[in-house]
C-alpha cells in the first residue's frame, strides 16, 4: 500500500485555503502550481497549451484583469503570467521513461464567492488560514483537491521508477459554473489518454466511505440571455421604445412552462433577471441568467433547445436584439466498470474505509466532459467520492473538512496508478 505525508499535503492546503481566486482569475494559485511542480522536476504546460479559448465559457475581462493585477501585486513572476497568456490551469507529466498506459488525473482549483466566516471555533480562522480575499471561499474543497494533486506528483517524482506508461497531473480552472473542462478538453491534452480518474472531498460520503460509483451526473447548459431595445420617454412617449424588460420577462415565464421530458429527469431555472434604467424611461436592456438540465445529453438538448427558441421568440415578438452565450456547461457520465472495480480493490486495502457501491450523485460536475472526452478516443474512465466529515455544507461560510482524507484521497489515486502501471 501507497504511503503519503498528510502533514505536507495540510501543509500546502492550508496556504492554498488563504489566497481562493474565483474561475478564470486564477494567475496566483495557478503560478504557484507551475513552481511546485517544476521544482519537483516535472514538465509543466499552461496558457494556450492546455485551454484552447475558442471554447472558453463564462470568463469576464473585468475579472481576468482584477486577477491579473493582483498576482502582480502579490509578485507572481512576469514570465509566467506571459507563459498564461490570460488563462489560467496548468498540466504536470510524469513520464516514467517506460512504455505503458497514460493516465489522466484533474484536480480543480478555483474558488467561490463566499465571505468566509468569523467565528472563533472555524478551524481556519483559529489556526490562521482564513481567506484573506473579501468575499472568496475555497468553499468546495478546490483546496485539498490541488493539495492532493501536488502530493502525487511528489509521490510518483520519489516512487515512480517502479511504474511504467505516463501520469498526466490537470489542475483546471473554473469548475464553479462548470466552464474550464470544455476548453482544457478541446486543447487535446487528455486524447492520449487511456485512463482518466476524478473525484470530489465530501459532497455524498462522510469519513471512512468511498463512493467508488457515484451515478446520475447531470447534463447542463448555462445561458446568459441579453435583450437590447430602445429608451423613450415613458410618458410622453413609449412608442418610440422597444421594451427590453418585456422581452426578458416574457421569454422568463414561457422558459418556466417548458413541459418536462418523459424519458428522464429535466430540470429549468431562471436564476437572475435584471433590467431597465429608471422608472420612467421604457427598458433598453434586460438580462437573463438560465440553467438548463437533464439526465443524459438528449434530454438536456432538448431543453436547451426550448431556452433558445424562447428568447429568439421573445426578442422577435418586442423587436429586440437578442445576443446569447453559453456560460457553462457538463455532461453525463457512465463510469467503467474495471474502474469501479480496481477502485473497490484498492479501498479495500484499508480496514478503515468501506467501499460504497453507489450513491446518487445529483448534481453537476464538469469533469464529465474531460472523462467522456477520454471514452469517446477509447480510454476508461472514473469519478468517485471520497467521504470527508464536513463542519458545514459546500459553498457554505463555515465549509471545513476532515483534513486526513487528504492522505486517504491521495493514497486512493496512487493505489490506482500502481495497479494500473505495474500490469
Amino acid at each position: 500500500m501507497s504511503t503519503i505525508d498528510l502533514n505536507q499535503l495540510v501543509t500546502w492546503r492550508r496556504e492554498l485555503h488563504r489566497f481562493p481566486e474565483i474561475g478564470w482569475s486564477e494567475f496566483t494559485t495557478t503560478a504557484r502550481l507551475i513552481t511546485e511542480l517544476r521544482n519537483m522536476g516535472l514538465e509543466v504546460i499552461a496558457g494556450p497549451k492546455v485551454i484552447n479559448r475558442e471554447f472558453v465559457r463564462g470568463r469576464k475581462a473585468d475579472v481576468v484583469e482584477r486577477g491579473l493585477a493582483l498576482a502582480r501585486e502579490r509578485g507572481v513572476d512576469e514570465a509566467l503570467l506571459a507563459e498564461m497568456d490570460e488563462l489560467t490551469g496548468c498540466m504536470a507529466t510524469y513520464y516514467t521513461g517506460k512504455p505503458g498506459p497514460t493516465i489522466a488525473l484533474r484536480f480543480d482549483i478555483d474558488c467561490v464567492n463566499v465571505q468566509e466566516c468569523a467565528i472563533g471555533e472555524h478551524v481556519p480562522n483559529n489556526e490562521g488560514f482564513a481567506s484573506k480575499s473579501a468575499g472568496l471561499m475555497h468553499a468546495c474543497g478546490h483546496d485539498g483537491h490541488m493539495s492532493i494533486g501536488l502530493g502525487i506528483a511528489k509521490w510518483l517524482v520519489e516512487n515512480g521508477s517502479s511504474l511504467s506508461g505516463k501520469v498526466k497531473l490537470l489542475f483546471q480552472p473554473a469548475e464553479e459554473g462548470v466552464r474550464g473542462a470544455r476548453p482544457m478538453a478541446e486543447s487535446g491534452i487528455v486524447d492520449d489518454a487511456d485512463y482518466f480518474l476524478g473525484m470530489h472531498l465530501g459532497f455524498i460520503a462522510k469519513t471512512g466511505e468511498i463512493v467508488v460509483n457515484p451515478n446520475s451526473f447531470l447534463c447542463t447548459t448555462k445561458y446568459d440571455f441579453r435583450f437590447y431595445g430602445a429608451p423613450a420617454h415613458a410618458g410622453a412617449e413609449p412608442h418610440l421604445g422597444r421594451n427590453a424588460l418585456a422581452g426578458a420577462c416574457h421569454a422568463a415565464t414561457q422558459m418556466l412552462g417548458i413541459s418536462r421530458h418523459g424519458k428522464g429527469m429535466s430540470r429549468i431555472n431562471v436564476g437572475v433577471i435584471r433590467a431597465g434604467e429608471g422608472r420612467n424611461v421604457v427598458p433598453a436592456y434586460g438580462e437573463l441568467q438560465v440553467e438548463v438540465r437533464g439526465e443524459d445529453e438528449t434530454i438536456n438538448s432538448f431543453m436547451a433547445e426550448q431556452v433558445e427558441r424562447m428568447a429568439a421568440g421573445a426578442a422577435h415578438s418586442f423587436d429586440l436584439r437578442l445576443e446569447s452565450e453559453v456560460m457553462g456547461e457538463a455532461v453525463d457520465l457512465q463510469n467503467d466498470k474495471e474502474l469501479i472495480d480496481l477502485l473497490t480493490q484498492v479501498v479495500g486495502q484499508y480496514p478503515e474505509l468501506t467501499a460504497v457501491p453507489e450513491r446518487v450523485f445529483g448534481g453537476s460536475e464538469d469533469a464529465t466532459i474531460l472523462a467522456k472526452r477520454v471514452q469517446r478516443h477509447g480510454g476508461k474512465s472514473l469519478y468517485f467520492i471520497v467521504g470527508a466529515d464536513l463542519k458545514a455544507g459546500h459553498h457554505q461560510a463555515e465549509f471545513d473538512f476532515d483534513e486526513k482524507q487528504l492522505a486517504t484521497a491521495a493514497n486512493l489515486f496512487i493505489g490506482c496508478l500502481q495497479k494500473l502501471m505495474t500490469k
